[in-house]
């Protein structure tokens, strides 16, 4: 069925490819939009590709010319080095370009990826949006599980954030919730018991096997990491989207943050894992 926009409640899971459901929205109602994409790990992937993309007439930031040839030879390069991110970004791409245009204008886009696609990314998104909307390189840093004895164990996600507009967009580092120092002895009792603010690199653990955290979704990201990029781009009443929202973190995070929050997944066990773990969320299919 169509999303109703108009009458959404402020709490909303839409089952549904983020293409369609997207298609329905309007420009610029998004403080921040969220994706964690399936990584290209190798292994076959189930989704549908598509590269249409709705924009304005006057839009400045269609797929057909960004950058203009600057971005179309960039990624010709990449994608002729790299035959598998070809098809990943053909995936990824025209989704991009839709989190763009929902950007509000202080809005910021944060895109989660592992080690196999960063360095990719980074450099076609620099040409695709401008390297002056480039914020941070976010490094989330964690130590759990199995460790090469081959190589260095890799062991950290990378989250790229890149703003609408640079010289206007939403931070609030007073927001965020600090942490310990690492050296406590080097600062003052006050700093101390304080804390610092974070800075780009991020270690926090993730989901407990056994924590109150858990959903038993596959992909799920722990609520800290999300926490700190609503606390920080986002404001009380704000609307957060999530593409692939898969366990339903973001939602539980902006709900709890006071925000209004639109998640979008296409697979129906994440949408059940979404039903039994945000109650009070409208939920609908397109």
């Amino acid at each position: 069925m169509p999303l109703d926009w108009t009458t959404a409640s402020p709490s909303l899971v839409v089952h549904g490819d983020a293409l369609g459901v997207t298609a329905q929205l309007p420009d610029g109602g998004f403080t921040i939009v969220y994706l964690d994409p399936p990584f290209n790990t190798g292994r076959q992937q189930r989704r549908r590709s598509t590269t249409s993309v709705r924009s304005a007439e006057d839009s400045t930031t269609s797929v057909a010319g960004f950058k203009g040839v600057r971005y179309e030879r960039i990624r010709g390069d990449l994608m002729g080095y790299d035959d598998r991110f070809e098809d990943y970004w053909s995936f990824l791409e025209p989704r991009l370009a839709e989190a763009w245009r929902l950007l509000a204008p202080d809005g910021t886009l944060y895109l989660h990826l592992d080690y196999r696609e960063a360095h990719y990314a980074k450099v076609l998104l620099d040409a695709l949006f401008g390297r002056d909307c480039f914020l941070n390189e976010i490094i989330w840093a964690y130590d759990y599980g199995a460790k090469s004895r081959t190589r260095w164990p890799t062991k950290h996600d990378t989250i790229l954030v890149y703003v609408k507009d640079p010289t206007k967009y939403h931070f609030d580092s007073t927001s965020v919730d600090r942490e310990p120092y690492m050296a406590p002895g080097l600062v003052t009792p006050e700093k101390v018991a304080r804390g610092k603010l974070p800075t780009d690199v991020w270690w926090h653990t993730i989901v407990s096997p056994t924590g109150r955290e858990k959903t038993g979704y596959p992909t799920q990201k722990p609520e800290g990491v999300l926490r700190r990029i609503v606390q920080a781009s986002s404001r009380e009443g704000d609307w957060v989207l999530d593409f692939f929202a898969g366990s339903g973190t973001t939602g539980a995070v902006a709900d709890a943050l006071g925000r209004r929050y639109l998640l979008v997944d296409s697979n129906e066990e994440a949408v059940a894992v979404m039903r039994r773990r945000l109650p009070s969320a409208q939920v609908e299919s397109v």
